[in-house]
């Protein structure tokens, strides 16, 4: 049976989508998939909600960014995908209008 790849979605043709020092989100909980040292298979590393930093910027499979986020709260760093991650930083305009109304 083949690794599933996400189809033929080759993400390193572009640049990545979320920078150095970024805060983000997860958008889903992630679990152990027997990477993650110290914590049991299929253990719960992040929950859906949970903020960290990107701290490094690496690749999976020729295809895909694997941004290194540092989970402060939990004291450790996990392994995403930018499609379990969102941007937690304010969108431009936000900031614009915030400093606009003050």
């Amino acid at each position: 049976m083949g690794m599933n790849r996400d189809g033929d979605i080759v993400e390193l043709e572009s640049p990545p989508m979320y920078n150095y020092g970024e805060k983000v989100r997860s958008r889903k909980s992630i679990r152990n998939d027997g990477t993650f040292p110290g914590k049991e298979v299929g253990e719960i590393l992040v929950k859906k909600g949970d903020e960290g930093y990107v701290v490094s910027i690496g690749t999976f499979l020729q295809q895909f960014y694997i941004y290194g986020v540092d989970f402060v709260s939990h004291g450790y760093r996990v392994g995403m995908k930018a499609k379990e991650l969102e941007s937690a930083e304010p969108i431009e305009d936000e900031v614009d209008d915030l400093e606009a109304a003050s």
